[in-house]
Parts: structure tokens; C-alpha cells; sequence
């Protein structure tokens, strides 16, 4: 990856998204709880959420990832309040579409997302850009299964 690959990737967009994400932490109560592992570069989420009337009620996410990981995990955790399992898995397929196929980017409220087109030519940046969408999908599946 050549310098001017390494600006574009890392804009400052990305790294203000990674330094600022929203609803770090742990829930003490969580109805659903999911960790994801890149296994490329070790980056990890965890997502603690509930689920009340078939919406994310409450959310927090331990992130440990790098600053691509981070910004996604920024980008979902701006939005992800009020969101429904289902529209959290539509989002995560446009998400992975975007990156692995050249989608358009997820749709609203979720379009924050395209700060990351640039990482599309870098495919072992992919896990880490998806963990945060993905985990949440698992919590929310989890919390839907038990109630």
C-alpha cells in the first residue's frame, strides 16, 4: 500500500468517526450480546443491546479495532437506536455488498456508511468494517430468540 493509497483510506473523516464513537461500553442487562473476531488482524467488537417492541431500545459496544473498524462501529452506533433486526440485516448485506461487490451504498439512516468506499479495494479491511453491523445482528437475533 503506497503512501497515497494510505491518505486515501485513512481520511480525516474516518479517523474523527473512529474517535468519536458513540455508546462505548457495556450494558449491565443486555437481552442480546454477540463478540465478533477478525481473525486477519484480531480487531474485536462486542455489542450489547436490548430489544423492546421489536426495536434496539438500548446499545453499546466495546470496540477494539482498528481505525476502519472503529469508524464503522461509529457510523452504527449514531443510528442504530430505534432500528429493527430486520433493518439492521438489510444494512449489513448493503454493507457487505458495497464492499465485496461494488453496491450502491446501505440506504438511510445508514448511508453514513459510504465514508467507507474507499476501503473496497482493500479486501482485508472488509472483517474489521463489518464487525459492528454483524454483531449487532447476532444481539438482535439473540434478543428477539429469547423473549
Amino acid at each position: 500500500m503506497s503512501d497515497s493509497d494510505l491518505v486515501k483510506l485513512y481520511s480525516g473523516r474516518i479517523l474523527a468517526l473512529a474517535a468519536d464513537i458513540p455508546h462505548l461500553g457495556r450494558l449491565a442487562a443486555p437481552s442480546g450480546t454477540s463478540r465478533r473476531r477478525s481473525p486477519l488482524c484480531g480487531s474485536t467488537v462486542t455489542v450489547d443491546l436490548v430489544m423492546r417492541d421489536g426495536r434496539v431500545a438500548d446499545f453499546a459496544q466495546d470496540v477494539k479495532a482498528c481505525a476502519l473498524g472503529q469508524a464503522s462501529a461509529s457510523v452504527l452506533g449514531a443510528v442504530v437506536l430505534g432500528r429493527s433486526r430486520v433493518e439492521l440485516e438489510s444494512a449489513r448485506d448493503a454493507l457487505r455488498a458495497m464492499l465485496k461487490e461494488g453496491g450502491p451504498v446501505p440506504a438511510a439512516p445508514f448511508h453514513g456508511y459510504e465514508v467507507l468506499t474507499p476501503a473496497r479495494e482493500y479486501k482485508n479491511r472488509h472483517a474489521s468494517i463489518l464487525l459492528a453491523i454483524e454483531a449487532a445482528c447476532e444481539a438482535a437475533a439473540q434478543a428477539e430468540a429469547a423473549a
